[in-house]
């Protein structure tokens, strides 16, 4: 028989591998009897772990959520799993980076070498996409209950001067920023909200039935909302006189494929098509309008416009 310290972590990994435990099946696997099984059962306990007996035929155990955070016992993979996440955690923008910081280095110390020199070769460096504000991890924590809990939402939006009344949906996160998709009650369509923007009001409204996303999946709909060939009311398809490494960084949610060394096309959308036009014209390169008509009437209504503009300035003495 092991002894009682081995067989005590034994157990614990065991209650925390599965909920429900029969008593019989626990004993067999630790290969001890059903008597000892309470006994250790009863140690636990004394140690702070919340176990429950469970009523049934065979009767058994369950590790059940308590006041306070026992210690855990994880293996070897699941410690790995844990110290990645947190090392992803501190760039993730969640306003999490310094208690996950602690977190991880609180793992690692108990860490056994063999362990520790797995997690020490991941090295994260966080890109931001221009300068990607922090959330505040308690909006994360409310938007994320209103979620869980089908709740209307009310909250002020630093873009407008009048509260947001949504019904949440999911909390997702685009090219290094979170954001809430919602139904608009006010607008009666889908949204989706910075959640950096958010100031939550409480008390949250009443519960509602959710309602399907267009399309039926998050992750399509969001990609639909951002990139430049999907719901953009104007998208256009020109050939950029540039590499395609040089204007990638700079296309946004454009679409940009390599025609040569020294051209490209790109394809992408705006709200309108004079918009579209003077996006295009940021690369300061010569181009080719593939189409719509719509971009090129576009093109010759801004080259009129800019060239009066020019016509008016006077030249410096």
């Amino acid at each position: 028989m092991p002894k009682t310290s081995a067989r005590l972590l034994s157990l614990l990994s065991l209650l925390q591998a599965r909920r429900d435990w029969p008593g019989a099946l626990l004993a067999e696997r630790l290969a001890v009897s059903p008597r000892t099984v309470r006994r250790d059962v009863d140690r636990l306990r004394e140690l702070g772990y919340p176990i429950v007996a469970v009523k049934g035929p065979d009767g058994g155990y369950r590790l059940d959520a308590g006041t306070q955070l026992p210690p855990l016992l994880f293996d070897d993979e699941q410690a790995v799993a844990l110290a990645v996440a947190l090392r992803l955690a501190t760039t993730s923008g969640a306003g999490i980076g310094e208690a996950a910081a602690r977190a991880l280095n609180t793992v690692r110390q108990v860490m056994p070498a063999r362990l520790r020199h797995r997690i020490d070769t991941l090295r994260v460096t966080a890109v931001e996409r221009g300068t990607a504000p922090r959330v505040d991890s308690a909006v994360l924590m409310a938007l994320s209950a209103a979620v869980h809990a089908h709740e209307v939402l009310r909250f002020d939006y630093s873009s407008g001067t009048q509260p947001r009344r949504v019904e949440p949906h999911h909390l997702v996160t685009w090219g290094g920023r979170w954001y809430l998709v919602a139904w608009d009650l006010d607008r009666d369509d889908w949204r989706t909200f910075r959640a950096d923007r958010i100031t939550p009001r409480i008390p949250t409204g009443p519960r509602f039935t959710p309602r399907e996303l267009p399309g039926g999946n998050v992750s399509d709909f969001v990609r639909s909302r951002f990139r430049g060939t999907g719901d953009w009311p104007c998208r256009g398809e020109v050939v950029l006189h540039l590499p395609a490494a040089t204007v990638q960084p700079y296309a946004g949610d454009g679409v940009v494929e390599a025609l040569g060394p020294n051209r490209c096309r790109l394809l992408s959308g705006s709200w309108s098509w004079a918009g579209l036009a003077a996006s295009l014209g940021r690369f300061d390169a010569d181009l080719e309008v593939v189409g719509p008509a719509e971009l090129r009437d576009a093109f010759a209504a801004l080259a009129r416009r800019y060239a009066a503009a020019a016509g008016s300035v006077t030249p410096p003495p």
